[in-house]
């Protein structure tokens, strides 16, 4: 690890790129967010603690936007990856929309003041209350995966006297080089509508008389790599805006979802934004509509680490040593679900490594953060930070083993904020009491 102020990022002792040190920067061989000391974070707070840089979010909203300013386009964060109201709100502010996939999370945005007309919706399951709150709320529109959800967006819309404008999302069916359980646009998964049934589409709504159809959508997976998937996917999708087009159908929206990556393990850096947006610009304009991207994990993921506390050093008979800390996989399930790497960093600067399990106290074996990782030599009661933990983690935290969920904090400079309180004993069964 290195110090100082105004370096750019944090290096690994393989001088490999881990975090942006502007935001996360070592004082005095302390680890920080922005100017507050973790260590002094964890003693007002407790551990574990969701610790987020807003100027992280800001920074990365700001570079995305850069990236595609020559494009016309609208960008909506993808709020699954993380639904913290005050991290919508923070993205919402810098004029950020929203994209959500259920009624809570079109709930959670609407507390965090988005204009509805800024928030699309998704999801290849909405429900009935789904659809009726989407369009009651007004949002911009609702994309369908299926000719049911069709039509029971259009038979809601008609109950309620509106006509609501709908996207169709198209399965590309491009399978792209990413873990299995985030690949979206290959045809074996439960997504979107295939090319050779939008004929059939295209009939219906022709007859539906509360729908209008003006997006084409498409999502092909999350943390791509290669700008080249993506060329391959929009290929036909302009093959079917095309059509639709030739069809009569007015297509003012052309949305090409998220994916873009993020570095998680410094032995594989993440291609630039940079670099998609050269790449896709010269074909996206080529659609003549407004381009919708779908950012999620891109602007969230490395705005925030889990600080946890080390619980206890123990070593077996096999050789084997494990780092027991207060975290584990009902705070940040990934590496546990996608077999996922997070860099781990002791928050007070060692001189020493060991080679080690990091594990949590949840009874299930796959409750982990690394293996056999060679991490820096922390004692019982010392802190670690798991870091690139702001997509996807406390998100997905659950209650398992009567665990509480973390709290979660939000630094601004030298202010930081509770943006969401840790649970108590009481709301472990507040719902199941008389």
């Amino acid at each position: 690890m290195v110090s100082g102020d105004r370096i750019s990022f944090f290096e690994n002792r393989n001088n490999q790129i881990v975090l942006d040190s502007t935001l996360f920067p070592c004082r005095d061989g302390v680890l920080c967010c922005e100017n507050i000391s973790l260590v002094s974070l964890a003693e007002e707070y407790g551990t574990p603690l969701f610790v987020t840089s807003r100027n992280s979010l800001l920074n990365q909203y700001r570079r995305f936007e850069d990236a595609f300013a020559g494009l016309q386009h609208f960008t909506c964060y993808s709020v699954k990856a993380n639904f913290n109201v005050h991290v919508i709100r923070t993205l919402a502010e810098e004029g950020c929309g929203c994209d959500v996939n259920s009624g809570g999370e079109l709930y959670r945005a609407l507390q965090a003041r988005v204009d509805p007309g800024k928030i699309i919706m998704a999801g290849v399951g909405k429900s009935q209350a789904d659809i009726e709150y989407a369009i009651a709320s007004g949002i911009l529109l609702l994309k369908a995966e299926s000719l049911s959800e069709l039509r029971l967006i259009d038979m809601i819309a008609g109950r309620l006297g509106r006509k609501v404008s709908v996207g169709i999302r198209v399965n590309p069916n491009v399978t792209a080089e990413t873990h299995p359980y985030i690949t979206t646009g290959d045809s074996k998964e439960k997504f979107g509508i295939e090319e050779a049934d939008l004929g059939n589409v295209f009939d219906v709504l022709r007859q539906l008389e509360h729908v209008e159809l003006n997006c084409l959508d498409m999502h092909i997976g999350s943390q791509i790599f290669d700008a080249g998937f993506y060329h391959a996917a929009l290929e036909m999708l302009l093959d079917v805006l095309a059509t639709a087009r030739s069809a009569g159908f007015d297509i003012r929206y052309f949305d090409i979802g998220g994916g873009f990556p993020v570095t998680y393990d410094p032995q594989k850096p993440a291609t630039p934004i940079e670099h998609f947006a050269e790449k896709l610009i010269p074909q996206l304009e080529t659609a003549g509509a407004t381009i919708i991207f779908e950012p999620g994990r891109f602007l969230t993921a490395n705005s925030t680490i889990l600080l946890t506390r080390v619980l206890y050093r123990k070593h077996n008979h096999a050789g084997k040593e494990f780092v027991i800390v207060d975290a584990g996989m009902t705070d940040l399930i990934r590496p546990a679900l996608y077999q996922s790497h997070h860099e781990i960093l002791a928050v007070r600067q060692q001189d020493e490594t060991i080679v080690a399990d990091i594990v949590g106290p949840v009874c299930e074996s796959g409750d982990f953060f690394a293996r056999e990782r060679t991490v820096d030599s922390v004692g019982e009661g010392d802190l670690l930070a798991v870091l690139s933990a702001g997509a996807y983690s406390a998100v997905m935290s659950s209650n398992y083993n009567g665990r509480l969920r973390p709290a979660e904090v939000m630094v601004d400079g030298e202010t930081a904020k509770l943006i969401r309180r840790r649970d108590t004993y009481e709301q472990l069964i507040q719902n199941e009491m008389e």
